[in-house]
């Protein structure tokens, strides 16, 4: 897991790296980009994914002290809380839309568009990976002395939130 953690932050960190340069190549563009872009959809989405991640890090706690079930519950807070994110993100994308901005506008959007929406996948797929060790903590799968499974899916789910801490301020903000 945490290789294929490590190779997800370097695709990252490559678009993050072609964001940067091509705003330092047209920063009237990205400024103007950035303005039509809402913030505050780009905050409640932070919020969102930390408070998720708290949920996810108290499961690991309940996991470790062998309750599956109270880890599970906290799982699917989680999963309900990350579901914020995913309304929040679609409604902005319509917005866009509806003011005609698409990922062919201009290399602003196109960066945006393929960046937050690359993001989401990684959202989508975080969910189904809580939902699976949920799952599995019910069972009683993990055990006092094994729940590396479910610290692995854990750590995917802080990578996911820790992309959006670093792409919030990049693209909304700075």
């Amino acid at each position: 897991m945490w290789f294929f953690i490590l190779a997800e932050l370097t695709v990252f960190a490559i678009f993050f790296i072609g964001f940067a340069i091509a705003e330092y190549q047209s920063p009237d563009m990205f400024s103007q980009g950035k303005q039509q872009l809402h913030q505050s959809a780009g905050l409640i989405n932070t919020i969102a994914l930390i408070t998720s991640s708290l949920f996810v890090a108290l499961a690991l706690a309940q996991m470790h002290l062998n309750k599956g079930k109270q880890a599970a519950l906290l799982l699917i807070l989680a999963n309900l809380i990350a579901v914020i994110y995913i309304v929040v993100k679609i409604w902005e994308y319509q917005a866009l839309f509806s003011q005609g901005i698409t990922i062919e506008t201009n290399t602003f959007f196109t960066l945006y568009f393929l960046i937050t929406m690359f993001h989401l996948m990684h959202v989508l797929l975080g969910m189904v990976i809580l939902i699976y060790i949920a799952k599995r903590a019910v069972s009683g799968a993990y055990d006092k002395g094994k729940v590396s499974g479910f610290e692995s899916g854990a750590s995917y789910w802080h990578m996911v939130d820790l992309l959006w801490i670093i792409l919030f301020p990049l693209i909304y903000v700075i």
